[in-house]
């Protein structure tokens, strides 16, 4: 891959957050996890070398990649050269529209850091995806998969919990997999997607109000974002829940019933 990169005159690009995957385990382990069939739709983001991309191509029936980086193009021409169900696109991922897609198309990727996040949310309202495997710096997959109580709970937490049936880390991945090493350890994160989960706007609104001083209680926050007093206390009460009590203690289950109960309150 080094040679590849050399021959035509590249390197991994910090502004794409590129770190290049060339561990053969570590990509046969994303593609068992995604139980990519004969008959799958595979949407790739970011597919740099196209070490992933061949993987997923020797599986899937059709494999859509998206590339940011211009400079990438002639070694993906490369690598994917005889790869007929491959459709390699030059855009922006975060501005490709996910309904070119048939329903239960697979995400499958190593993820450009800078722009994992924004991205998985857009891939979960979509509704188009039946499982999301990709990999992420660990600290954003404790994030994806954290639980009501663990240091790692946030806002980003709810909202995956929102659209999927479940969520597991797959495996960690250290630094040596990748070409350059990045300087944090990596996970591959499996997102089973609810079919019957919409998009709503409300309650993320309210998520990221209830986390916006990580210090603050949930009544704090929800009075700094402005709400009423009297309207906060009551939804509270009626919740049985401590005034004092912090939105990294609550379940998704709880802040669905507290937006209706404040939507009520008007």
């Amino acid at each position: 891959m080094r040679s590849l990169l050399e021959r035509h005159g590249l390197r991994a690009d910090k502004s794409f957050g590129q770190n290049f995957l060339v561990d053969a385990a570590v990509l046969t382990s994303i593609v068992d996890a995604a139980e990519v069939e004969a008959d799958s739709v595979v949407f790739e983001v970011g597919p740099g070398l196209g070490t992933l991309t061949v993987e997923l191509a020797s599986r899937a029936a059709r494999v859509v990649s998206v590339e940011l980086d211009a400079g990438m193009l002639p070694v993906l021409a490369e690598t994917l050269a005889g790869h007929d169900n491959v459709e390699l696109l030059h855009t922006d991922a975060l501005a490709f529209d996910l309904t070119r897609l048939p329903h239960g198309a697979l995400l499958v990727a190593n993820l450009p850091y800078n722009v994992a996040t924004p991205l998985l949310v857009k891939a979960l309202e979509s509704g188009r995806f039946a499982r999301l495997v990709f990999l992420v710096q660990r600290e954003v997959g404790e994030r994806l998969v954290a639980r009501a109580g663990d240091e790692a709970y946030g806002s980003l937490s709810l909202i995956v919990e929102r659209f999927t049936s479940a969520r597991r880390v797959v495996r960690h991945v250290a630094p040596g997999a990748f070409m350059p090493p990045p300087k944090v350890t990596s996970s591959v994160v499996r997102l089973d997607v609810d079919p019957t989960a919409r998009p709503d706007p409300d309650l993320v609104r309210l998520v990221h109000q209830g986390f916006a001083h990580r210090r603050k209680t949930l009544k704090r926050n929800l009075l700094y974002a402005g709400y009423g007093e009297p309207a906060v206390e009551n939804a509270l009460a009626e919740l049985g829940l401590d005034p004092r009590v912090r939105a990294e203690a609550l379940p998704l289950a709880v802040f669905e019933r507290l937006r209706a109960l404040l939507e009520d309150t008007g």
